[in-house]
């Protein structure tokens, strides 16, 4: 656990900023500035580039995978920026994340998070952040599966803190990777099943 050094207004401010920031809806901004359509009906319905991608459109994919790992980095880094202390820079971090997957713009219904949980980490701490992406990235051309890419970089992440980040981190990490794996509770059933679709089908 990180040291107890902020306020209770402190902590809450930050949870609140996280959670503006991890809310905004890049997924579905980008579909309709772009003319892609309402991304709630187009496949899986989920707001993250994944779901993006299945427009057929590869920029607006891009875009948003990089703008919903962005917002999570942005929340930590402004927090450290201002010499907010460790235990709010952790909260702004978790909030962040649960912004985007329960935003309340949307009926709480977000993403996966698996963007945002990138982007955090490379802002926590930037060798488990490349960690993570580079698990992502080998998982992916593996297995050609996104979900399981997702799991399996979630998954490596408690490893990578323990052996790149710092001590109080490592409960945040695993708060984290739970909530992932929780977040695709769905796809870990499509996977064991076999049914789970591949990138680009």
């Amino acid at each position: 656990m990180p040291p107890i050094d902020s306020s209770i207004a402190q902590l809450m401010l930050w949870a609140l900023i996280g959670y503006g920031l991890g809310s905004i809806p890049f997924g579905i901004i980008l579909a309709r500035l772009m003319g892609l359509g309402n991304l709630r009906e187009i496949g899986s319905g989920n707001i993250g580039a994944t779901n993006v991608l299945r427009t057929g459109n590869k920029k607006a994919a891009a875009l948003t995978l990089l703008l919903d790992g962005a917002k999570g980095a942005v929340a930590v880094l402004l927090a450290r920026g201002v010499g907010a202390g460790e235990d709010a820079v952790q909260l702004v971090a978790l909030a962040a994340f649960l912004g985007h997957c329960y935003p309340v713009w949307l009926g709480f219904r977000g993403g996966k998070g698996v963007a945002t949980f990138m982007g955090l980490w490379l802002a926590l701490s930037w060798p488990v952040g490349l960690a993570c992406c580079a698990t992502w990235i080998v998982s992916v051309a593996v297995w050609r599966i996104s979900s399981m890419a997702a799991l399996t970089a979630a998954a490596g992440s408690t490893v990578w803190v323990m052996m790149f980040g710092s001590g109080p981190t490592i409960l945040l990490g695993v708060i984290l990777t739970l909530l992932v794996f929780w977040r695709h509770r769905a796809n870990v059933i499509r996977i064991r099943a076999g049914t789970e679709p591949k990138i680009g089908a």
